[in-house]
């Protein structure tokens, strides 16, 4: 189980976007990656598509970042926090903050 999902807020710990902060966009857990949104910018050179009205030129877009440098942002005490997991009563796993115990997952 990851330590982060889609949707989660996130700190970046480390690398040129070091304390920015953003929502996940998409998660590759097969890579161990994710996508956060305004972090890690690249610039792609794109050849314009008609037929999926793609316009050409330089295009700016998020890329992938190790998830090993994120941090999940808690809900509840508003901090970059380390996340555990907590096996609830009818047998569902939840992420908890390690700082709070409050649950991040909704």
């Amino acid at each position: 189980m990851l330590h982060v999902k889609k949707d989660d807020q996130v700190r970046v710990l480390s690398g040129k976007d070091a304390g920015k902060e953003g929502k996940v966009l998409k998660v590759f857990p097969g890579r161990g990656r994710a996508i956060i949104e305004n972090v890690n910018q690249v610039r792609r050179h794109t050849r314009p598509n008609p037929q999926k009205n793609v316009k050409g030129g330089v295009m700016e877009r998020e890329s992938p970042i190790p998830i090993s440098k994120l941090k999940v942002i808690c809900p509840e005490c508003n901090k970059p926090v380390r996340t555990g997991v907590k096996l609830l009563s009818d047998g569902k796993r939840v992420r908890v903050c390690k700082a709070c115990d409050a649950t991040i997952d909704k």
